[in-house]
């Protein structure tokens, strides 16, 4: 009997400052209305503390795990962390993690697939607990985007917001689990979506902190088109491969970063809004911890047996789906 890989636990973590929209209007020139006719989020939560960055949000999301569902830490084979906003561009993020939990018996590394990032990192999960070669693997998203925010640019400091989650990942001989996905790269996103220097290509200098060119750069216009046409059609393909109609879908878990692409995005996938959802408007656009926060979020809801599809779209552009028969 085939192997299927479930999600049996999940902790999430955003930190305690709440950065509104009346907050961020004596900031920047912008206003409580432009920001919700636009994006749909009023507040987000930032870490404040410059000394702390994604792994301590990764570590505390998986002490909410550990919390709410106790079991010993160095039985997890492996541990994989999606994060955008790495501590330091080397050792991984996931290494601090595992020091910060007290996990010494597992393997851990980093994935950066930008605002896919957990579903990406879900993909990687499951195939390692479907061959049968790990019993437990956490999936840590952890996003500290308040690093590379720009607060003076009206168009883009509205939207992150810093939070982490984490899930356990482990089988299931039920049919239940991670059922089906779809993951896309197409390559073509780096002139709309990115970072300007701070790499090997245009490294660190003066004048690239004088030009402000260590934050988001974003045309939004054209990230907008891209995000609802490749999200809307990879929903469709996965409940087309899976012999899904829109009615079949219990909950849709898109990735948290604009509202008017969500609403666009179910309405072409055929999905009931009552389906879908949503908590931008308190936690903005964390990036790959988005979708995780959201389910963290709303854990309550979730039935065995759910239908349950997630679909994110990030910087590449990378994108994609995962159908998940919800396990717990």
């Amino acid at each position: 009997m085939k192997k299927f890989a479930a999600i049996t636990a999940m902790g999430g973590y955003v930190p305690d400052y709440i950065l509104d929209n009346e907050e961020l209007s004596r900031m920047v020139d912008t206003s409580d209305e432009w920001i919700m006719s636009r994006v749909g989020i009023r507040t987000r939560h930032i870490l404040k503390d410059p000394n702390l960055g994604s792994s301590y949000l990764g570590i505390k999301a998986v002490e909410n795990l550990l919390a709410n569902h106790p079991f010993d830490i160095n039985s997890v084979d492996a541990l994989i962390c999606c994060t955008t906003t790495p501590d330091h561009l080397f050792p991984s993020t996931a290494s601090k993690i595992c020091h910060g939990i007290g996990l010494t018996s597992a393997f851990a590394f980093d994935i950066e697939a930008a605002c896919s990032g957990f579903i990406t990192a879900l993909t990687i999960a499951s195939t390692y607990i479907e061959s049968g070669r790990y019993r437990k693997v956490l999936v840590v998203a952890a996003e500290k985007m308040s690093f590379m925010t720009d607060y003076t640019d009206r168009q883009t400091c509205p939207l992150f917001g810093d939070g982490a989650a984490a899930a356990l990942i482990e089988a299931n001989d039920e049919g239940l689990g991670i059922i089906d996905y779809k993951l896309h790269t197409d390559g073509v996103g780096f002139p709309y979506l990115h970072m300007k220097a701070g790499g090997s290509v245009r490294q660190p200098s003066h004048e690239t902190v004088e030009n402000r060119e260590h934050f988001v750069y974003q045309e939004g216009r054209a990230v907008y088109k891209h995000a609802v046409t490749d999200m809307s059609q990879v929903c469709i393909d996965i409940l087309k491969a899976n012999n899904l109609a829109g009615t079949d879908v219990n909950w849709l878990i898109p990735h948290q970063a604009n509202l008017r692409i969500i609403d666009a995005v179910v309405q072409r996938a055929g999905i009931d809004k009552d389906c879908v959802l949503v908590n931008i408007d308190r936690y903005g656009n964390t990036s790959g911890a988005s979708i995780p926060l959201c389910m963290w979020d709303y854990l309550d809801r979730f039935k065995k047996g759910d239908n349950i599809v997630l679909t994110a779209f990030g910087a590449g552009f990378i994108w994609g789906a995962v159908y998940i028969k919800w396990a717990i």
